[in-house]
């Protein structure tokens, strides 16, 4: 489990556990907190502006469907008081005495109609604010996606994949389900207690005092709970993260568990953090469990006390039997709002923590913008020359000092190397993932940063060790190479890759299905794959990185064939490990710590007797077993 999904809690988002009422589940929960609050709640404040109508109309609608639901207790107590009063009349003996029930029938009408009206409003102020918050978070997604597709390369090498997600992802929806569900909450929660405390002095101000003093008995509680409660919730995210990080690590190196005999071990360390999160759990879950009854106990205490100054007001003809009725429904809707408004504080905070981690993307370094009249190669010939490049992937250190190539069309030429010696640097300067500090790289005599991104990107054709499919059928994934390629196009890509006789013996031909992982097809089916779509670009220059690795060796003399009537009339870029498959290049470079030390043919550079003589001689010197050098 990343650390960026352990700091979400046990479920994933838990944080809208608690808007029930008091003692939810979100009640101690930890609460992540922005750095700078203020101003990111303004920025998140502006996506809202847009919509500023729809937010007063739902102002509008909150206020009317409160005003309407708190209206109704004061109603029914009218009601209440009418009953109350027969009934009195009647066991007094007074003569003609009677319910008047034609009355109590015309408050119940009315009752009915308050309720409705209430409903109404409530149901349009979702309707609107559903509305008002997927519109802010599809602009907000559109925004977050156009700025990834203008990030660079080095952004995404220098975080894990599972944290851009989970900004993309989780922190997003955490806004949206907040803007959804928490603002409503909030506003609503707001009038009620105003208009419930306004309900309440309207009765009886000394029965108000009496309500609203239980509140302090009942925020200390919460906060003392809250806080014991809190540290268990920490140490259970903690446990849940180191939990579901063991079970990754098992599931996913199951196969040497079992070679090495460890699956005792595996389940007893299993046993203990289960263990530890099974008593942390059991804490955070029955001491935040506390809240609800210790707040029944103090509001009860409240409705006792109420009750019983409510009688006396009563006897002595202050207030009406009904408001007494009224007043405890009053004080009992006034602590639920005082609770959700409490817990949304907290969802508000965590919001904005998660419009922080957005915004932050949002905030990031472009890549360098286009050429204002960019350069575009109608018919390229494959021409490269670095001139002088200078490049560092920090300030601090250069990698790349002073690297000088020519490369003519339709040359080969085979990168060789040391690891970190620069060969996938070089191939990712070329295809402009990254900006050289200084220098220039030249396609056809052209400056690669006087063109297009994108059009520079289709010069290239790419075969890597690391093979690529996307769930979709093996038609699709070949046809990946160039939009619009016909079948008969594709089926002979995939021939000249010897990839069409093995597709054919799949139950579905071209038609079968690739999971997400292609782990329904063999490693080497799925270079054949790679290379068809390759095959099918037509590219004016290939880059190669080790394609036959993955292969048999009866396949890799078929492929090594289909790649070289491919590579003929194109320069090719071949990044090699194994030193034996570039003997006829055209040309050998021979790169550590970032520069061409050695450059020439396969005996040129034997010749020398230098750099590439030790490497490639060391490949042969243990029984012929080729060992990777890059």
């Amino acid at each position: 489990m990343s650390q960026e999904q352990s700091r979400r809690g046990p479920g994933g988002q838990g944080k809208h556990g608690g808007l029930g009422g008091p003692g939810g589940p979100g009640m101690g929960m930890p609460v992540e907190k922005a750095k700078n609050f203020k101003g990111t709640l303004k920025r998140l404040i502006r996506y809202l502006q847009p919509h500023k109508y729809q937010l007063g109309a739902v102002l509008v609608m909150a206020i009317l469907s409160t005003l309407f639901s708190i209206f109704s207790p004061k109603v029914m107590g009218k009601a209440t008081t009418k009953l109350f009063e027969g009934i009195i009349a009647k066991m007094q003996g007074v003569p003609g005495a009677t319910i008047d029930f034609h009355y109590v029938w015309q408050i119940i009408v009315i009752l009915l109609g308050l309720y409705v009206l209430s409903s109404i409003f409530s149901y349009f102020q979702q309707y609107l604010m559903a509305g008002v918050a997927q519109k802010t978070v599809y602009d907000l997604r559109r925004d977050v996606n156009d700025k990834l597709s203008k990030l660079p390369l080095k952004y995404f090498d220098a975080r894990t994949h599972g944290e851009i997600l989970s900004r993309v992802t989780n922190d997003v929806d955490n806004i949206s389900n907040t803007l959804q569900q928490s603002l409503t909450q909030l506003i609503t929660s707001v009038l009620t207690i105003i208009g419930v405390i306004a309900m309440m002095l309207s009765i009886s101000p000394l029965m108000t005092l009496i309500a609203v003093l239980t509140l302090p008995l009942s925020v200390v509680a919460i906060t003392s709970i809250a806080k014991r409660s809190q540290k268990q919730f920490v140490r259970q995210q903690k446990e849940l993260g180191q939990l579901n990080g063991h079970v990754e690590e098992m599931y996913t190196g199951h196969k040497i568990i079992k070679v090495f005999g460890r699956e005792r071990r595996s389940l007893e360390q299993f046993d203990e953090i289960n263990g530890r999160l099974y008593e942390a759990g059991w804490k955070a879950q029955f001491i935040s469990g506390v809240i609800m009854p210790i707040m029944s106990f103090i509001g009860n205490i409240g409705y006792v006390l109420v009750s019983v100054v409510g009688g006396i007001l009563v006897t002595k003809k202050s207030i009406e039997i009904g408001d007494v009725q009224a007043f405890i429904q009053y004080a009992r809707q006034f602590t639920m709002p005082i609770t959700q408004t409490a817990n949304i504080a907290n969802i508000i905070q965590s919001t904005v923590a998660s419009a922080e981690r957005v915004f932050e993307i949002l905030d990031e370094e472009e890549e360098v913008p286009e050429a204002a009249t960019p350069v575009l190669l109608e018919q390229p010939k494959g021409n490269v020359v670095f001139d002088h490049v200078k490049f560092g992937y920090d300030a601090d250190h250069t990698l790349i000092e002073d690297m000088n190539i020519e490369v003519s069309q339709g040359q080969t030429i085979a990168i060789v190397g040391p690891t970190g010696a620069g060969k996938t640097t070089l191939i990712n300067l070329l295809l402009r993932f990254y900006e050289v500090n200084d220098g220039a790289i030249r396609i056809d005599g052209v400056n690669i940063t006087d063109m297009k991104r994108g059009d520079l990107r289709s010069l290239f054709g790419m075969v890597l060790q690391d093979t690529w499919q996307f769930n979709g059928t093996i038609r699709d994934n070949i046809a990946y190479g160039r939009e619009g390629a016909t079948e008969e196009e594709i089926i002979t890509a995939a021939k000249t890759a010897h990839a069409d006789h093995f597709i054919r013996t799949l139950p579905g031909g071209y038609d079968t299905i690739l999971n997400e992982e292609a782990s329904n097809i063999s490693q080497g089916q799925k270079q054949l794959l790679t290379i068809a779509r390759a095959i099918l670009a037509d590219p004016a220059i290939l880059i190669l990185d080790e394609a036959t690795s993955s292969v048999d060796t009866r396949t890799e003399i078929y492929i090594q064939k289909a790649m070289n009537e491919l590579m003929k009339g194109r320069t090719s870029f071949v990044i090699a490990h194994r030193l034996s498959t570039i003997r006829d290049a055209d040309l050998i470079l021979v790169m550590n710590h970032g520069s061409v030390i050695e450059q020439g043919t396969h005996e040129e550079l034997l010749e020398q007797d230098g750099f590439y003589a030790d490497l490639y001689n060391s490949q042969f010197s243990k029984g012929g077993f080729d060992q990777e050098a890059g």
